[in-house]
């Protein structure tokens, strides 16, 4: 404590000690209105107000931290002082003692000492103004360098997390779909299966030109640009918003992606997803790749996929075919396929015509097409569209035939087919091909009225083969397969009838086989041709065929007995040559062994055997190619996705001898030229074939050849709600359907129109010895003359001759039950309509009691069961 005396109304005050609190007021003056705002202990002199305005706008800064710490640190040592010293004995920090405060300021001497000091350190620094009006909402430049060095940070890990969780996926299932491709021999297009019209071509397959034209609608810089154009994608985006039309900123590559990995749904992610994959795929594959890719997986309208589609979907061809001009308009499809289609929507002519120039004004920009080549182009009208060459009329069937050739023989199956992208270049011919349905539609399908009931029921197959090579060059399957499906060219559920007599001859040409008083079997060997006679030789259950309309021919040599078809005498020779020699005969010919009804018995030789229309020429065609069976096939080659498939060789093998091969041709040629067959003349070709008729008419069939074909056809009955087979009795407005009529004049008709422009060729025959006269000790009763009733040899007087019935061909004059004409035409003239009665045929494998050999059978059998059914011819 100083000893000094304190002056009047001056206080020393603790540095430690509060300041005066609000009600300290000077004794004697008046609270102002101001004064009520002040703060307490603050001076009211005018040098005070002026300090204290000058603070105002530092108080009311822009709120830096900085300042704010500052004034804090000022104010603070203005209110604590020093403790008094000798030297100081104010604690002020000077050595001369202050002057005293007058005491009508005492109660604010330590707030405007405050002020002061403030006031003198705020001086010594440049003062900031304040941010008013919009210039508060503007961010100061080191918040703006702050946020984007962070959005920089963003963008940057997101891309790196991106590139890292974003993996090149599978394919998807819509992008690798393929179509099948079926074809013609030449190339053209038979037609295709799948859901997704699409056919993966090689780039090298796609001209130059092509793909050029693609470049400058899509993507010129596409060679020298990286995967994808962050600047096109922005300017994509941008003309979008500002309603400039939707457009797209991808690159090819980005477009790939889309189409080939994703999908085509208008999502963030999914946009976010084609950018990575993008910029991966651009780092794994070539230019080459990723443009061959594209160009299969774009949609060019008309529901095709790829350009290859695309080009036979606007021009029906290959695009390795396609010009300049139509390579340009294909690349503007990709722009707006369904807009630029001028074919369907002529009123879009004007804005596609805009889009092609604009493709070849890019490609002469580009230097890929010179101004003088783009003034000589002019625009390519496309053709209209047409239905995808899928599964209707005959292609179908042809598809059906075709997989079951490839299942059967292992080469694929039908899974691995169904993945598609297979190109079958098949055997058939187009000119053959379309020579066959145009004699089916003229000789059956222009005929057929919808008032008929019967004429609901026909069903036609037909089959051609080269014999020399095998291969099937036309095939009728029926009047179109979403109409039908089932192929009547490759069933086998009807029986070949008399068309399997020739293998008889064959067989016993084949094997040298002797009739059962041992003459040796060929053309001229004498058989009695009596209408259910028993057969001789036989140890198994008795068996007496029927000929057609129960005629009876007496002794009769081979050859005319194949002219007339009879049933008994080829019955009994079956059982001379042996029905598993027959049988051995016929599946060396071509006939499946596991064709159902094929057994070793004498009604072998009467066809019930189901084999198809395929088997059967086949089987025909051996004959033709003098006995030497080449397999047929049908297909010529396969690749997948320009991949060579490998096929294998066709085998060939001597299935019968020459001299039996030949053989049976010259007696066969005896049924074209005046039998059963006369109808196929009309081919204006030498030629030899077989008729043939199912139990109850069901079918009605014509096998023959020439030296260059072997055709097979057949007429069917089928009920189309049932699929019960049916008798073909009055269709096409007939008594009865032979195989000497429709088939047989769609045979004619067939082969003159294939055959058309090539040189007539003859048959070039080396026949077994004794085909040209009867064996010894028989005589020929055509030329003989004999009295004797009792000669079996005896040709029957007209009276007692039941008739000259014959399987469809002409009928001659003939006793009681003989008609005039069978319902075709013949050498003669016109033929008329049958007015025979249906007749209901024996059941098959009837019991009977064994028959011990005997000498030639009355004409007239024993009644009693006859064993199993007498096939009509």
């Amino acid at each position: 404590m100083s000893d000094e005396p304190q002056q009047q109304g001056w206080t020393p005050r603790d540095a430690t000690a509060a300041d005066p609190p609000d009600t300290d007021k000077r004794p004697g003056t008046e609270t102002g209105p101001d004064d009520t705002d002040r703060p307490p202990g603050e001076d009211d002199t005018p040098e005070a107000d002026e300090a204290r305005a000058d603070d105002g706008p530092r108080a009311a800064d822009d709120g830096e931290s900085g300042d704010a710490q500052e004034g804090a640190d000022d104010e603070a040592p203005a209110t604590e002082k020093a403790a008094p010293t000798d030297e100081d004995p104010d604690g002020d920090g000077d050595e001369e003692p202050d002057e005293p405060v007058p005491s009508t300021h005492t109660a604010h001497t330590g707030a405007t000492a405050t002020a002061a000091v403030k006031t003198g350190k705020k001086k010594g620094r440049a003062s900031r103004p304040k941010r008013t009006g919009w210039r508060r909402a503007v961010p100061t430049w080191r918040v703006t360098l702050g946020a984007l060095l962070f959005a920089s940070l963003l963008v940057i890990g997101g891309l790196v997390t991106g590139y890292l969780l974003v993996d090149i996926p599978p394919a998807n299932a819509a992008a690798t779909a393929q179509t099948n491709v079926y074809l013609y021999e030449d190339g053209t297009h038979i037609a295709r299966d799948g859901d997704v019209n699409r056919e993966n071509v090689s780039l090298d397959k796609i001209p130059l030109p092509v793909r050029r034209a693609v470049l400058a609608a899509e993507d010129r810089d596409f060679y020298s640009a990286p995967a994808i154009d962050p600047m096109a994608m922005v300017r994509a985006a941008w003309n979008t918003v500002t309603g400039k039309g939707k457009q797209s900123g991808s690159t090819i590559t980005q477009q790939y992606v889309k189409n080939y990995y994703l999908g085509q749904e208008q999502t963030i992610t999914r946009k976010v997803k084609e950018f990575f994959i993008a910029i991966k795929l651009g780092r794994n594959q070539s230019k080459d790749e990723i443009l061959e890719g594209y160009l299969n997986t774009s949609y060019f309208g008309r529901n095709a996929y790829g350009i290859q589609a695309a080009a036979h979907a606007y021009y029906g061809k290959d695009v390795q075919d396609v010009d300049i001009a139509q390579g340009a308009y294909l690349a503007s499809l990709l722009n707006a396929p369904n807009a630029y289609d001028v074919a369907t929507y002529p009123e879009n002519k004007q804005a596609a015509l805009a889009r092609w120039k604009y493709v070849l004004g890019g490609m002469v920009k580009e230097k890929w097409l010179s101004s003088e080549d783009r003034a000589d182009l002019t625009f390519p009208m496309p053709e209209r569209a047409k239905p995808v060459s899928g599964l209707s009329g005959q292609g179908g069937y042809i598809v059906q035939a075709v997989k079951e050739y490839l299942a059967a023989r292992g080469i694929l199956d039908e899974k691995t087919l169904a993945t598609g992208g297979h190109r079958i270049t098949t055997t058939l011919q187009r000119g053959k091909q379309d020579a066959l349905s145009a004699a089916v539609d003229e000789q059956v399908i222009s005929e057929l009225d919808s008032e008929r009931d019967a004429d609901r029921n026909v069903r036609v197959g037909g089959v051609s083969v080269e014999p020399a090579t095998g291969k099937v060059v036309a095939m009728y399957g029926g009047i179109d397969y979403t109409k039908q499906f089932v192929n009547n060219a490759t069933r086998r559920d009807y029986q070949v009838g008399s068309t399997f007599k020739p293998f008889v001859i064959a067989a016993a040409v084949e094997n040298r086989s002797t009739t059962q008083d041992g003459h040796p079997i060929n053309p001229n060997t004498v058989y009695v041709g009596d209408s259910k006679r028993p057969v001789q030789g036989w140890t198994g259950a008795r068996y007496a065929p029927e000929n057609e309309d129960d005629v009876s021919y007496g002794p009769i040599p081979v050859r005319r007995a194949a002219d007339e078809s009879v049933n008994a005498v080829f019955a009994q020779m079956a059982v001379d040559v042996g029905p598993s020699r027959v049988m051995d005969t016929a599946i060396a010919l071509g006939i499946p062994k596991t064709t159902p009804d094929l057994s070793p018995s004498p009604s072998i030789a009467l066809g019930p055997a189901t084999a198809s229309v395929l088997d059967m020429a086949g089987a025909y065609a051996t004959l033709a190619n003098h006995g030497e069976h080449t397999e047929h096939t049908l297909v010529e080659s396969i690749t997948k996705n320009g991949t060579e498939v490998p096929l294998p060789e066709p085998s060939t093998e001597q299935a019968v001898s020459r001299e039996a091969a030949d053989t049976t041709t010259a007696v066969l040629r005896g049924v074209v030229d005046g039998g059963t067959g006369s109808a196929a003349q009309s081919a204006g070709r030498p030629a030899a074939g077989k008729t043939g008729t199912a139990e109850e008419d069901r079918a009605a069939w014509f096998a023959g050849y020439t030296p260059e074909l072997a055709t097979v056809v057949a007429v069917m009955g089928q009920n189309p709600k049932t699929g019960a087979q049916t008798p073909l009795y009055g269709a096409l407005g007939m008594g009865r359907i032979n195989g000497g009529g429709a088939p047989a004049q769609i045979w004619g008709q067939y082969t003159a129109a294939a055959l058309e422009g090539t040189p007539v060729q003859g048959f070039d025959l080396r026949l077994a010895p004794g085909s040209n006269e009867p064996p010894p000790g028989q005589r020929d009763p055509e030329n003989q003359e004999s009295g004797n009733p009792e000669d079996p040899y005896r040709p029957r007087d007209p009276g007692e001759q039941a008739g000259n019935g014959r399987d469809g061909g002409p009928y001659g004059v003939g006793g009681a039950g003989s008609r005039p004409g069978a319902g075709q035409a013949t050498g003669t003239g016109p033929a008329g309509p049958s007015g025979r009665t249906p007749r209901t045929p024996t059941g098959a494998g009837s019991p009977a009691a064994p028959l011990t050999p005997a000498a030639p059978a009355p004409a007239t059998p024993p009644t009693g069961p006859t064993g199993p059914a007498a096939r009509p011819h």
